[in-house]
């Protein structure tokens, strides 16, 4: 529970991924992909029922091996590459009710750990603030970037007058690295997103917000978790 609010831990995991085919339950370190998640999840004391939604048999079959209860099928079209993140979510409470915040936790994110789901709670809990999401430092600054407008003139993202004449004075920035989204089920309900205006950032370092889309992703995540268990 956050804050005496029961919370749905989703992992969502649907069979037709292009980026790397059957990526969710291809072997990492001896584990199916998403058995990293599954069991970050399941060792999170803030989070009270763990859930997987699927389209795809196998990775119904994966995940049940795995002690993850899978109480329904997703629908086909919520499978599709038009689907999102919220549509799968909001389906997911629509089926299964009674939690006031839900967890959504992609299987993409292997390294993410229970302590980051635990301690993104404890910040959730500790605010009023309506949810609460992961973020990893940005390689680059948004200050120094730049659009190509159609007569090929650089047009800065940031307003110049904010941007400093050194890079040491620039301030931190923050991109979101998808490990993991908590909300309270009515805003997300009302707005959609599980990012607003008040929402939280949970700051993850670079190692542990590994995305995994392509096999370079694959074999990157298997090169620190190798790290990790060497003496």
């Amino acid at each position: 529970m956050i804050g005496g609010r029961r919370v749905l831990g989703l992992i969502p995991a649907r069979g037709g991924s292009k980026g790397l085919v059957r990526k969710n339950v291809l072997p990492l370190a001896g584990k199916p992909l998403l058995a990293w998640t599954i069991e970050a999840a399941q060792a999170c004391p803030a989070i009270d029922r763990v859930i997987l939604s699927t389209d795809d048999k196998e990775i119904a079959e994966v995940g049940a091996q795995w002690n993850c209860e899978v109480p329904f099928m997703r629908p086909a079209d919520l499978g599709s590459d038009t689907a999102t993140a919220i549509d799968v979510a909001l389906h997911a409470l629509d089926e299964v009710q009674d939690f006031e915040i839900i967890a959504l936790l992609q299987p993409t994110s292997p390294l993410r750990t229970a302590e980051d789901l635990n301690r993104a709670a404890a910040l959730l809990e500790a605010s009023d603030a309506p949810s609460c999401v992961s973020v990893r430092p940005a390689v680059e600054n948004p200050a120094w970037m730049f659009e190509v407008n159609d007569a090929s003139e650089l047009v800065p993202f940031v307003d110049p007058s904010r941007r400093p004449a050194r890079r040491q004075e620039l301030s931190p920035a923050y991109v979101l690295n998808g490990a993991l989204y908590y909300s309270r089920v009515d805003e997300l309900r009302a707005t959609r997103s599980f990012v607003t205006d008040r929402t939280l950032a949970y700051a993850m370092p670079a190692e542990r917000s590994v995305d995994i889309d392509s096999a370079d992703d694959l074999r990157r995540a298997e090169a620190i978790l190798a790290g990790h268990r060497a003496p």
